[in-house]
């Protein structure tokens, strides 16, 4: 399986803005766009500042490249769930960032049982977790309403899992999903609105991107 395995603070550089990749590293002085604000590479700090009028292609082309790299998807997966939009009833758009949202991964880091979305798919990987009862261990399945997430009986013995459900309290969970701190497990309650999902996100550019 393909994965971006280079500097994920490159990605937050090149976008221009914070993606919050690292979690709480995002929020603190260490986070590598405080420092250097500038799109990477040899002309990146050369052209900071610079006002040069972006095509429909390129402001099309950066609402992708941003939606993906938020997500942590490839390019051929993130076209495939752009086709399973399309033939969904209903905005196209607006089921892309449904089926983004409704990823393994992101539901975990979604309920607060992870930092952020690739420690999320880690864990997922390793097998921590069940998805109604049997052991999922697919980052990119896709969630129903209804679907329960449970951490596994062998995980809560890690150090990690233990000291989990302190952390979790602090951190938010999103209000279609249901999450039981003590016991490390959550539901779909609905699918999410558009207005719960992340605003800088830009749907609308990412279907004329793919529709050209």
């Amino acid at each position: 399986m393909a994965r971006y395995t280079d500097s994920v603070c490159k990605l937050c550089r090149r976008e221009g803005e914070k993606l919050y990749l690292k979690g709480a590293r995002c929020f603190s002085p260490k986070c590598a766009f405080e420092k250097r604000g500038f799109a990477p590479g040899q002309h990146g700090k050369t052209r900071q500042g610079r006002t040069e009028r972006e095509s429909d292609y390129a402001r099309q082309l950066r609402a992708k490249q941003r939606a993906r790299r938020v997500y942590g998807i490839m390019e051929r997966q993130f076209r495939r769930y752009f086709s399973i939009a399309l033939n969904q009833r209903g905005v196209t758009g607006t089921n892309l960032l449904q089926t983004l949202e409704l990823r393994l991964d992101n539901v975990v880091f979604r309920m607060g049982l992870a930092e952020n979305r690739s420690q999320a798919r880690q864990l997922v990987n390793h097998g921590h977790f069940k998805l109604n009862g049997r052991r999922a261990d697919i980052p990119s399945m896709i969630l129903q309403p209804g679907d329960t997430i449970t951490v596994s009986e062998t995980a809560k013995t890690r150090t990690f899992f233990k000291e989990l459900p302190d952390i979790s309290e602090k951190r938010n969970c999103a209000a279609w999903l249901d999450r039981d701190v003590k016991s490390l497990s959550g539901r779909v309650i609905r699918l999410p609105e558009r207005a719960e999902i992340d605003g800088s996100l830009n749907e609308q550019l990412i279907v004329e991107y793919y529709s050209r």
